[in-house]
């Protein structure tokens, strides 16, 4: 019965976590917005690049705060009532962000999720996240490159700071972002990666 009520906490952080990360506000805020369904446009992801290729720029920022939000608000959340456990809230909500059961696990990339994440975890970090992300996006303008280069700047802030602890959550939803890309990645190397706003890959 011990053993079992030990387990209640950190279920429920998970369950909470990712029920809030697979919340796909990209989708809502296209068809609330009248902008059609999102996965037929362009990539057919959910995230706040491929919202901007539909030319709402308001709906694509909208997109990137509530995505980063979620990952946020999971780990705030969790963390009033089931302290201890923020970690598998912020892993919950980075899984379902990535894979949310309601659109048959078909999410997105989790770039904007995993900043809030690491915001809530250790600003520090997030600082130099959004730093590497937007700085990147600006001279590049190729959001795979900003966002793999951004997600990989947690865990080495993390560890270049001491927060030893946090290194191996964020090197692993770092992976995930790498595995996400991975139709990005095969661009790059082929050459036909595409700017933002000049193509309808993502």
């Amino acid at each position: 019965m011990q053993t079992e009520i030990l387990w209640v906490a950190p279920a429920a952080a998970l369950v909470i976590g990712y029920l809030l990360g697979s919340i796909p506000f990209g989708v809502l805020l296209t068809r609330l917005g009248g902008a059609g369904d999102l996965r037929t446009i362009g990539s057919g992801n959910i995230g706040a690049t491929n919202v901007l290729r539909t030319g709402r720029k308001g709906l694509a920022a909208a997109t990137l705060l509530l995505d980063a939000l979620k990952g946020a608000v999971a780990i705030l959340i969790v963390g009033a009532i089931a302290p201890g456990n923020e970690m598998l809230a912020a892993a919950g909500a980075f899984i379902g962000h990535c894979y949310p059961v309601w659109l048959g696990f078909r999410g997105g990339k989790g770039v904007a999720t995993l900043m809030g994440i690491v915001l809530v975890l250790h600003w520090p970090s997030a600082l130099i996240y959004a730093i590497v992300w937007l700085g990147l996006l600006a001279l590049l303008r190729i959001s795979s490159v900003a966002g793999i280069a951004a997600a990989f700047s947690a865990p080495v802030g993390a560890a270049a700071m001491g927060r030893f602890d946090l290194v191996l959550l964020f090197l692993a939803l770092a992976l995930i972002v790498l595995w996400k890309h991975r139709l990005n990645i095969e661009r790059l190397i082929a050459g036909t990666e595409p700017r933002i706003g000049a193509s309808k890959h993502g």
